[in-house]
């Protein structure tokens, strides 16, 4: 089974089509670079660590969902908060969201922490963001991205369930196009035992037609 998979991933990567295989509670989808029309970003996110990959939801589709991987706060040691990012995938025609659990994405996570409970637009799509992010603490433990806020396509905010340090930021753009379709996160590695971890410091969302 693994010989028949890289055979498949060889021959993709030799007619020049960028694809990931990514595995979410069970369910196993192939995500592929998609044309984005436009890039999101906040000025308040950290420089630590690489970007991740860049995730987009399947053709036709957008982000109406997302959970958070969070290490809840200890009163000692290191915290890390915010660890990763998730998107939930619809088409225009969604009915009950309990059907596209599985059709999700996310870019690179940290180490630390469990996934929320997924957190749904009344209607339409995720369109911004707004990031929580504790700025580095010259003599304490930094913790970098606490919290994410979105935009709906009507209006409403959606708030994650991360931790409450730092301040935040000025919300991202409204992206062009029908919603959110893809996004990208800024991690770093774990830094051993005596390095102040921070996992995930920035994140980019892309947007679709």
């Amino acid at each position: 089974m693994h010989h028949f998979f890289s055979l498949v991933f060889s021959l993709l990567a030799i007619i020049g089509q960028h694809v990931s295989a990514q595995t979410i509670e069970g369910a196993s989808e192939v995500k592929t670079e998609r044309y984005f029309v436009s890039l999101l970003t906040v000025s308040n996110g950290m420089m630590r660590g690489s970007w991740g990959q860049r995730e987009f939801c399947p053709t036709g589709t957008y982000a109406a969902g997302f959970s958070l991987m969070v290490e809840k706060t200890k009163f000692f040691g290191d915290n890390t908060a915010l660890n990763g990012i998730r998107l939930y995938c619809v088409n225009q025609t969604k009915v009950l969201s309990d059907f596209y659990e599985d059709i999700s994405i996310q870019s690179d996570v940290g180490s630390w922490g469990e996934w929320t409970d997924i957190k749904w637009c009344p209607s339409g799509f995720l369109t911004s963001f707004q990031l929580r992010v504790e700025s580095p603490q010259l003599l304490g433990d930094t913790t970098a991205a606490n919290n994410i806020r979105f935009n709906c396509t009507r209006g409403s905010v959606l708030e994650g369930d991360g931790t409450d340090q730092g301040e935040w930021g000025d919300w991202s753009p409204m992206g062009l196009g029908r919603g959110i379709c893809g996004l990208s996160t800024r991690i770093e590695e774990p830094q051993g035992f005596t390095g102040d971890d921070t996992a995930l410091n920035d994140v980019r969302m892309f947007g679709c037609n």
